[in-house]
Order: C-alpha cells, then sequence, then structure tokens
C-alpha cells in the first residue's frame, strides 16, 4: 500500500492519501514562521491505522523541514514520540536560545 502525503498550506497541514484514492487518510496540522515549524496536531483515520499513515506523515513533513532549513517544534504527542524513536531526525528539534539568568 502506497502512502502519498502532500503539503496544504492554505489548510496548514499535511494530507496523506493511500493507494490513490480521493479520500484523506491521515492529518498533520502545523503552525510555520520563517524559521520555525510547530507540528500540533496528527490524526490518522481509523481505517489506516497501523498502515505506515502516520509515519509518512512525520517523515515527509520531517524532510521538507529540513530542506527548507527550518527548526522543528513538535508539541504532537505523535510527531515527539516518533522523533524520539529516529535519532536521525533530532536534530531538526528546535532549542530556545534564552538563558536563565541566576
Amino acid at each position: 500500500m502506497s502512502v502519498e502525503v502532500s503539503d496544504v498550506p492554505e489548510a496548514k497541514r499535511y494530507e496523506a492519501r493511500v493507494g490513490g484514492e480521493p479520500r484523506v487518510a491521515g492529518v498533520a496540522e502545523y503552525i510555520r514562521t520563517p524559521e520555525l515549524i510547530a507540528f500540533v496536531h496528527t490524526e490518522v483515520e481509523a481505517d489506516y491505522e497501523g498502515a505506515g499513515v502516520g509515519s509518512a506523515l512525520v517523515r515527509t513533513a520531517l524532510d521538507e523541514a529540513r530542506a527548507a532549513n527550518l527548526r522543528v517544534l513538535a508539541t504532537c504527542p505523535f510527531f515527539a514520540g516518533w522523533i524520539a524513536r529516529h535519532p536521525e531526525y533530532q536534530d531538526l528539534l528546535y532549542q530556545s536560545r534564552s538563558k536563565v539568568s541566576d
């Protein structure tokens, strides 16, 4: 089963479709600034759970973030968990530059 993922900027989300079907199988919603993309919610339709739709959404979104030189803020638990299991993407994570004063 092939999963096609595309960015739909006007909806502020990535959409996944399976096997060329018009039905959206899953979405990853985001907020984007010129330097940062925050992934805030991911949802996969029940019929497609466990079929790799969520992973395809995350991998495509992160690969595109890397290509655009964006830092990633993973507020969505699915994104955060996926990145924790894939260390090759951890360099994308946003790190606060603020310093705590004593």
